[in-house]
Formats: C-alpha cells, sequence, structure tokens
C-alpha cells in the first residue's frame, strides 16, 4: 500500500481527526489518529495489517512465532497482524499500572515476537510493552505500528516498522501556536493525559 492508499483507509473510516488535541503522552497535536475508528472494519483491518506484514523483511518475519500487543489500542491490530503472520496473537495489559502478561498467556523462554502497537508517538508504550513481553521469558525482534507519528524520533530498542510515517507536530501545552491556543483541547484517545 502506498501512503496515499493507507491514509485513503483512514480518511474512509473518519479517523484522522483535525482540531485541538491532547494526546496520551501529555502533548498537543492539530491532528489525531483514531485507530480504533480505522479498525472497526474488519476487511480495512485486514488490509492494512496484510500491507505491513509484506513490509517486514522475509528473513525477519520468519522468525516471528508469536505478535504481543499492548492492550487496549493494540488487541485489534496485534490480532490482525498476528493472522496476516499466521502466528499466535497475546496482548500485554496494566492491572496495576505496570505492562504483564496475563490471561493465561504464556511465552517459551526465548520465542521470537513482534511487538505491535496501533499508533507510536514517543515510544513510551511500547518500550514497556517489550519490557513486560521480556520478563515474561520472550525475545522482541521487532516492533510494528499502523502509525509512526514521532517523526522519526521513537527509539523502541528493537527494529521498527511503520506502515505509515506521519510527520505531525506536537508541543507542550505551555508552547502551543497561537492557531492551536485558540481552539479548545479535547482527549479523544482512551487513557488520560500525562
Amino acid at each position: 500500500m502506498t501512503e496515499d492508499e493507507v491514509l485513503a483507509e483512514f480518511r474512509a473510516a473518519d479517523a484522522l481527526l483535525e482540531g485541538h488535541f491532547i494526546l496520551s503522552s501529555g502533548l498537543r497535536s492539530p491532528r489525531y489518529l483514531q485507530c480504533a475508528r480505522v479498525l472497526m472494519d474488519p476487511r480495512r483491518a485486514e488490509r492494512l495489517c496484510q500491507a505491513l506484514a509484506r513490509s517486514i523483511p522475509a528473513e525477519l518475519r520468519q522468525r516471528i512465532s508469536a505478535v504481543v500487543a499492548p492492550a487496549m489500542g493494540g488487541v485489534i491490530v496485534g490480532h490482525e497482524m498476528a493472522r496476516a503472520l499466521s502466528v499466535e496473537a497475546m496482548f500485554v495489559e496494566r492491572p496495576t499500572g505496570t505492562f504483564e502478561l496475563r490471561r493465561g498467556f504464556r511465552l517459551e523462554p526465548g520465542q521470537e515476537v513482534l511487538m505491535m502497537e496501533d499508533v507510536v508517538t514517543t515510544g513510551l508504550s511500547s518500550r514497556e510493552a517489550i519490557k513486560a513481553i521480556e520478563a515474561a521469558g520472550g525475545r522482541v525482534i521487532a516492533g510494528a505500528a499502523l502509525v509512526d507519528r514521532s517523526n522519526g524520533q521513537a527509539d523502541i530498542g528493537v527494529p521498527f516498522f511503520p506502515l505509515l510515517k506521519l510527520d505531525v507536530p506536537s508541543y507542550a501545552a505551555d508552547a502551543l501556536p497561537p492557531a492551536l491556543e485558540a481552539i479548545p483541547a479535547i482527549k479523544p484517545g482512551s487513557r488520560a493525559a500525562a
């Protein structure tokens, strides 16, 4: 899929929003990608994840034996990526504030894993998920996401494969440009802002 085709999928799902948004990192942005909306249609989710799976180098793709995603945002995309790779899907969750593998999910010692996200902004959530996967015995050999909106700045500690790189500016709440400052801020995601 080309970048334009991926963006067309987001637009068709009304998942590319314009306004003043508070990101889960606490930063502010004039654009927001609501991946839950783009993943509502299973056929669209399948198309996007099939395209992303094809973008991972074959030699790396063949080594992946499980996909683990952080809950909640990564659950659907992690499942679809696991389907595209024909491997098992699992997720880590934060019942007490720290990611952990639960619900009877198990990784074999050294099992090679792809950590899958919907959107990466700072990479913090990805690094936390990777730490939990490794604590459960897995070995994360790559990360992937539908969208990298870090402007190429996120370092998750492993090779990273986004389907779309979207350069969207983000600002500290006390350093907003006047046009953004004039718009009321909303928090569209599922987590409280930092």
